[in-house]
């Protein structure tokens, strides 16, 4: 009977190690599928009262997160193309290149092309470099795409399924009790996770509305010559921005003062700069501080220490790459939940079970 349950156990034991190296090779979309679980559960649901079958409220879960983050990726990625057209044909990019065949020389001159005209550049040799320089490097973009498909994939698949059968997953954890230190651990943790990757979700929301309304009300009184474009686009990035530790939101706004400063100052309409600089002053203090310090601490937990959060957000993408961002503050909640419930039983000291309630006062559940 012993050999077999050590044979058992071996198995299991090599079953475990091989769930895991796979759960370590697939760590980043399985991070971010967490987090959208976990973003979209209360979401989830609330659609309950609608009577919507349960993959029907996953479906839709999903879709009010990933529609609007891909639209605003494509809508990003468009713009991005009709001004970078913009700029060749505004400034002598190929002249600022020196190379007279050049690929951009050769894309500059098909400013506004037909399909008859690209057909024409086509057979004349003109796409040649570019269709060289894509094939070079063909392998290394399908591994990128394929490996991004492939998160992607994985991602809204665990996401889905999560949102459906997390309780049976929650339960079948449960059956591992023991004098009642599981379920405290695992129902306090669950908690916490709740609360603070669904507050980064509503930190992102609420950031964003704030920068849109900044943005917009700025180009309102400012000169048209320094006014920010794409502001609604604009507060959006800066509202998902606010995600990366430290450097955050500053990667948007900053960049926009120089695209606004650069053509003022080369035009020698130095009195326009008066308005980048009080844009600056305007997002630093409405966009960047004040969010910080006043919503964050309500969007970052019910117990986790604000503080250690912001550090788990500095030191996650340092030690284990982008996915990091969500996965060290997952780490942070689970050791801190299992310090504050599970270990001071495990090493048998009970709980500080509170201030004592003086004889005759009356409990709360009691009226």
């Amino acid at each position: 009977m012993d050999e077999k349950r050590f044979v058992v156990a071996l198995f299991g034991l090599a079953v475990a190690l091989v769930a895991g190296y796979v759960a370590y090779r697939f760590v980043a979309p399985l991070t971010v599928a967490v987090f959208l679980y976990y973003s979209t559960r209360r979401f989830y649901h609330r659609l309950e009262r609608f009577r919507l079958p349960a993959r029907v409220r996953a479906v839709v879960s999903l879709s009010v997160i990933g529609l609007p983050l891909i639209g605003l990726v494509s809508y990003t990625l468009v713009l991005l193309v009709l001004e970078a057209r913009r700029f060749i044909e505004q400034y002598p990019v190929a002249d600022t290149i020196g190379a007279e065949n050049s690929v951009i020389a050769d894309l500059a001159e098909l400013s506004n092309p037909t399909m008859d005209e690209l057909l024409v550049a086509y057979r004349s040799g003109q796409f040649d470099p570019l269709i060289d320089l894509v094939s070079e490097q063909a392998s290394l973009l399908a591994s990128t795409l394929s490996g991004l498909a492939l998160n992607l994939i994985i991602t809204v698949i665990v996401t889905y399924y999560l949102l459906i059968d997390g309780s049976r997953f929650h339960d079948w954890l449960l059956s591992f009790d023991d004098d009642a230190i599981v379920r405290e651990y695992l129902e306090t943790a669950d908690a916490e996770l709740e609360a603070v990757l669904y507050g980064n979700l509503l930190n992102v929301i609420a950031i964003s509305i704030i920068a849109v309304a900044t943005y917009l009300g700025f180009n309102a009184v400012a000169s048209a010559a320094v006014e920010i474009p794409y502001p609604t686009l604009a507060g959006a990035i800066t509202g998902i921005a606010s995600l990366i530790p430290v450097i955050g939101m500053k990667i948007v706004y900053i960049p926009l003062a120089a695209a606004m400063s650069v053509p003022a100052a080369l035009d020698g309409e130095v009195a326009l700069l008066a308005y980048v600089a009080g844009f600056l002053a305007v997002a630093v203090v409405v966009v960047d501080t004040i969010p910080d310090i006043v919503l964050r601490p309500y969007f970052s937990g019910e117990t986790t220490h604000v503080g250690l959060l912001m550090l788990a957000y500095i030191f996650g993408p340092v030690v284990f790459g982008f996915h990091g961002l969500f996965l060290a503050p997952i780490i942070l909640v689970l050791a801190l939940t299992f310090v504050d419930t599970a270990l001071l039983r495990l090493l048998g000291v009970e709980p500080d079970p509170g201030p004592e309630i003086p004889e005759g006062q009356r409990r709360l559940n009691e009226f």
